[in-house]
């Protein structure tokens, strides 16, 4: 593999990204500096830490880094369900969300697990 681009990992999270930017988009302003961002820059962080991991051209450091993909992905999962708790996120939104999420995590996990 030439480049982290051809990693379907990295492809569904930037996907995924894009499409917590457009949800988000409906939260109400006052979130804009709380949740709103929060939920942002964890899923930010999950396609960012595949390819910083394998830039680093070592096993064990993208090892690394895809250990904090996948503690990223939790975060983000346990910011949406925060945000259904709360009426922001609808449910059948926050379920579509959660399953891409439960892939990405299965895809990771096995990326770590091919690493080791």
């Amino acid at each position: 593999m030439k480049t982290f681009r051809e990693l379907i990992v990295w492809q569904k999270s930037m996907d995924l990204v894009t499409e917590i930017y457009e949800e988000t988009k409906s939260f109400p302003d006052e979130e804009k500096f709380g949740l709103t961002n929060q939920i942002r820059r964890a899923s930010v962080s999950i396609p960012s830490n595949v390819a910083e991991g394998f830039g680093r051209k070592s096993d064990g450091d993208f090892a690394r880094f895809v250990s904090i993909a996948i503690g990223s992905n939790y975060e983000v999962q346990t910011q949406l369900e925060i945000a259904r708790n709360v009426g922001f996120l609808e449910d059948n939104h926050f379920i579509r969300l959660i399953e891409k999420l439960t892939e990405i995590d299965k895809m990771l996990k096995g990326l770590k697990s091919k690493l080791k």
